[in-house]
């Protein structure tokens, strides 16, 4: 009989009575790490005092790397060596303060056995609450149980309530009484009997999404199964990104510069300047709309009814961002887009929805809207921004709390106060984007919209929609809150119709949320309820947030 020597695992770390462990996942991209980390430091060291006040201590799982210098989880590598180091059963805090790459550490996550706490700072600066809530989404999805705080200063009666809670019992308890799932039955027979048609016709001529490459940025709640597409009469067309670069060497000088000459015939600006490494220049803004010409050929040779781009990783080390293209793509009017022989026109006054982030979640949501608007005679332009960040706002009849959604740049002209004439493009971040590229900015018209979400919780799919009202702030403010956050992205002031502050980030799955808009409030309604009943055909489970008027 044959010996073996076994390999032996090493023994698991034993946690101790009042220690908490703490983990902070950050990007992939060192620039983006360094910059951001004094913030980060700056919440660690507020979290500290507040876990000391409880007779609690923290433990960072992972020191400070003055080689790299930041004290961030920066890949999943990293991080399945850093959780060998933490007590399976001890209290675990995940701090993001920024944006974060979620996969860095779900393979710990899935595997831990104490309670766990994933904490942001209630801050614009860098994005954590949309880190955080990307992580929240994701841990959903893997079925494991977390809890979740935010705070601008770690002080305030709510944080420390949900604090003291958490420390006591492993869990927190927040008011989701805005949450409510939708009874199909109530909704106006004939907003009901269009979502249903719409369903039927789906599942049985069926959609294709296509995919340029998965996995964006770390966000596994943002890839839904093909077993969970398929029902629904959706399927995937798996591309590559490097396919799209090879197209877009295919596409013309001329074509681009024709595409150019029509944004600024539209009155669209372009904030250009010469230095590549720090500024926009016309070369930057002719690849992206390369990459808008060779995105559209590809969704018509594959036959696509949208499309998503992942643009991060990979895409950014060969060309431009690819955010002016995907803004373009959302809108219905955007420039005329020829194929390979110049005979034909593909898609033709339509706006042929991009899912930005390859988020697949958006996908759906996105190809459902646009055919629920289009079948009710609106505009079916429609985005997915970040659940960014807010403040009340008080002043010139409006007493709000204001959300800041915002996206890098992938918002249709169509949403915009002007149209393109209220558009602009300036340079993306290059902590971000080493080769440049410009946005589509803008801000967002006053309106009613229609705000969503497709998540994946207990093995299905589910949408929580909701109403806003796009309202319009002073210029003044409007430029402080783009100050506080990304100034070169698109910026929408949104109130949400019954739900706090409180209760959308206790709730919400996703970094991401989906706003579309409607003529009127009343129209608003009609197309929410539609959407509901599509949803629920599709065989989505659907829940009602806060205040609609239908349902």
């Amino acid at each position: 009989m044959s010996t073996y020597r076994l390999p032996q695992a090493a023994e698991a770390p034993k946690a101790q009575p009042g220690e908490v462990y703490l983990v902070a996942s950050g990007d992939l991209r060192l620039s983006a790490n360094q910059t951001c980390w004094p913030a980060q430091e700056d919440m660690e060291r507020k979290l500290a005092r507040a876990f000391a006040e409880h007779g609690f201590k923290i433990v960072r799982a992972h020191p400070y790397d003055p080689v790299e210098r930041h004290g961030f989880i920066s890949s999943q590598r990293m991080g399945m060596k850093v959780f060998e180091r933490i007590p399976p059963e001890a209290p675990l805090v995940v701090a993001e303060a920024v944006w974060q790459y979620s996969h860095h550490v779900l393979a710990g996550l899935r595997d831990h056995q104490g309670p766990i706490l994933t904490v942001a700072n209630w801050s614009g600066q860098w994005p954590g609450l949309v880190g955080m809530l990307n992580l929240n989404g994701s841990l959903t999805k893997m079925g494991v149980k977390y809890s979740s705080l935010w705070s601008e200063d770690f002080t305030d009666p709510f944080f420390r309530r949900g604090l003291k809670e958490w420390l006591e019992t492993g869990q927190i308890t927040h008011d989701l009484s805005h949450v409510r799932a939708l009874e199909v039955s109530r909704l106006p027979a004939a907003e009901r009997e269009l979502g249903e048609a719409l369903a039927r016709q789906l599942r049985r001529e069926k959609a294709i999404l296509g995919v340029f490459d998965e996995g964006c940025m770390g966000m596994y709640n943002a890839i839904i199964d093909d077993e969970l597409l398929n029902p629904c009469g959706l399927y995937k067309e798996r591309l590559s990104q490097s396919a799209l670069v090879a197209e877009m060497r295919r596409v013309k000088d001329e074509e681009a510069r024709a595409a150019y000459e029509w944004l600024l015939t539209q009155g669209m600006r372009f904030a250009l300047g010469q230095d590549e490494s720090s500024e926009l220049t016309l070369g930057q803004v002719l690849e992206q709309l390369k990459m808008y010409i060779a995105a559209v050929r590809m969704a018509h040779d594959f036959g696509c009814d949208a499309i998503g781009i992942q643009y991060q990783q990979g895409l950014k080390d060969m060309a431009p961002a690819s955010d002016l293209a995907e803004g373009l793509l959302n809108n219905v009017l955007r420039p005329p887009v020829m194929s390979r022989d110049g005979r034909e026109e593909l898609y033709p006054h339509q706006a042929l929805p991009h899912f930005n982030e390859v988020d697949e979640g958006a996908a759906v949501d996105a190809l459902v809207t646009n055919r629920v608007w289009s079948a009710m005679g609106f505009d079916p332009a429609t985005t997915l921004h970040d659940v960014r960040w807010g403040e009340r706002y008080t002043a010139n009849g409006l007493d709000a709390f204001v959300w800041v959604f915002m996206i890098s740049g992938a918002a249709p002209a169509s949403h915009f106060t002007g149209g393109y004439r209220g558009a602009s493009s300036e340079r993306q971040p290059p902590m971000y984007f080493r080769l440049g590229g410009g946005t589509l900015k803008g801000v967002s018209k006053p309106g009613e919209i229609v705000w969503s979400r497709v998540y994946v919780m207990a093995g299905g799919l589910h949408a929580d929609l909701g109403r806003a009202t796009v309202v319009e702030l002073p210029q003044e403010e409007t430029l402080r809150r783009w100050r506080l956050t990304t100034p070169q992205w698109p910026i929408m002031h949104a109130v949400l119709h019954g739900v706090s502050r409180d209760q959308m980030m206790a709730r919400h799955k996703a970094n991401h949320i989906q706003v579309a808009y409607a003529p009127s409030a009343e129209e608003a309604d009609r197309a929410l309820a539609a959407k509901a009943a599509m949803f629920a055909a599709m065989g989505i489970e659907v829940h009602l947030c806060g205040e609609v008027g239908v349902g």
